[in-house]
């Protein structure tokens, strides 16, 4: 269930962030939000840990700054799998998506966790 409820939470944040920034991420609809979900899960869970333990000099360097970056390149490998139909204006726009996400993930998990106990 935190697996599904994580997809939701991910694709409500897509479909937000994209009604926010227009000039910057493009999502054409719900249903392509959702994939863009499911294809960021898959990727987390296959791509994500490789790049960890590859880039893990440089984060240790920067204190752990560096994960942005991964974040941001996962988001970007995401929009590459989708399409025309899910797109970031640059790398920069990545970054701040990726940023704004971890934060607003952070606070939905923390409230989230926090309503069950």
């Amino acid at each position: 269930m935190k697996f599904w409820m994580r997809i939701i939470i991910n694709t409500l944040l897509f479909i937000a962030l994209a009604g926010f920034f227009k000039n910057m991420f493009f999502v054409s609809d719900i249903w392509i939000a959702l994939v863009a979900s499911l294809i960021l899960a898959v990727l987390n869970a296959l791509v994500r840990p490789i790049l960890y333990i590859l880039s893990l000099p440089i984060t240790v360097l920067t204190l752990g700054l560096f994960s942005i970056v991964i974040n941001a390149v996962m988001l970007q490998l995401t929009a590459f799998f989708i399409g025309n139909s899910f797109r970031f204006s640059s790398f920069g726009a990545s970054l701040l998506m990726a940023v704004l996400m971890s934060i607003c993930n952070t606070i939905i998990s923390s409230f989230v966790t926090s309503r069950k106990s």
